[in-house]
C-alpha cells in the first residue's frame, strides 16, 4: 500500500519519475519514490521534455553527419523507443487488442495483461511507427526539430497525468494500480508544466489538443473498461503525441 504524502513537490519525485517512465539510470531513494507514488505525476512533462532533448539531439547529429533526413527521423525514432523501452508502444498494442478484440470489460482486461500481440496491436503499432516517422521527417526538414519535440514530450506525457487522474483503476493490480491516482494539485501542476513548455516553443494551441485528446482516450477507455490501466496510459501518450506532431507539421509547413 502506498503511503499518503501530502508535500505537493518532493525532491525524490523527478528521479523517480524518470526511473518509471525511461530506461535511463537514476539514482534514488526507492523507499520514499515507493511512499511517493502518485503524488511525482507531476513531473511526468519534466520527463517528456527529457526525452524530447533525447532524440532531438539524436536528430541533431546524424544530420550534422550529413544523413538525409528520411534515416535521421527513423534514427532519432528508434532512440526515442530505446530510452523509454518502447513503454508507451507496448500499452498502445495492449489496449488497441484488448479494446477492440473483447466484448466486455472482463475479457478486454485479460487480452490486455496477455504479453501475445495481435492483429489489432500490430496494425496500431505500426500506424504509430509510420505517422511519427513521417512527421519527424517533415518536422526534421523545416529546423524547428528542438521545439517541435520538447513541446510534444512535454505534453503527451501531461496527457498521462490527465487520464491517470479522471479515470479510476481499471483493475485491482498492475503498474497503475500501484502507483496510484495523482491529487487534483498535482494533476493542475502536471498541466501547467505542459502548458508552460507549449508556450515557450510557441506552439500555445497544442495545449487544448492535448487536452482533447485526453478528453477522447479517457471516455473511450470508460466506454470500455470503466477505468484505466498502465496500457491506457501508454496508449494516452502515443495518440497524444502523435496528434501533437501532425498539428506541429501542420503549423510549420
Amino acid at each position: 500500500m502506498i503511503e499518503d504524502d501530502k508535500r505537493l513537490i518532493d525532491r525524490v519525485d523527478l528521479p523517480a519519475a524518470i526511473g518509471l517512465l525511461t530506461r535511463l539510470p537514476v539514482v534514488i531513494d526507492g523507499d520514499r519514490a515507493m511512499a511517493r507514488g502518485a503524488a511525482s505525476a507531476w513531473a511526468y512533462p519534466l520527463v517528456g521534455v527529457i526525452i524530447g532533448t533525447v532524440v532531438a539531439g539524436i536528430a541533431g547529429i546524424f544530420m550534422w553527419l550529413g544523413v538525409p533526413p528520411s534515416i535521421t527521423a527513423a534514427l532519432a525514432l528508434a532512440g526515442g523507443i530505446v530510452v523509454t523501452g518502447a513503454m508507451h508502444e507496448d500499452g498502445l498494442a495492449d489496449s488497441a487488442d484488448g479494446l477492440w478484440g473483447g466484448w466486455d470489460k472482463a475479457r478486454r482486461l485479460e487480452i490486455m495483461k496477455d504479453s501475445r500481440i495481435g492483429v489489432y496491436g500490430v496494425v496500431a503499432l505500426g500506424l504509430s511507427l509510420l505517422i511519427r516517422w513521417s512527421a519527424l521527417v517533415a518536422i526534421i526538414g523545416t529546423g524547428n526539430t528542438w521545439i517541435a519535440l520538447i513541446a510534444t514530450g512535454a505534453l503527451s506525457r501531461s496527457a498521462i497525468v490527465g487520464a491517470m487522474t479522471l479515470l479510476p483503476h481499471a483493475r485491482r493490480d498492475g503498474l497503475s494500480k500501484n502507483v496510484g491516482r495523482p491529487s487534483q494539485q498535482t494533476f493542475w501542476v502536471s498541466a501547467g508544466l505542459g502548458a508552460f513548455f507549449a508556450l515557450i516553443t510557441g506552439f500555445l494551441g497544442l495545449i487544448f489538443l492535448a487536452a482533447l485528446i485526453t478528453v477522447i482516450c479517457v471516455m473511450i477507455a470508460k466506454a470500455k473498461i470503466n477505468g484505466q490501466t498502465g496500457d491506457i496510459l501508454g496508449a494516452t501518450q502515443q495518440i497524444a503525441e502523435m496528434s501533437i506532431l501532425i498539428a506541429i507539421v501542420v503549423s510549420v509547413t
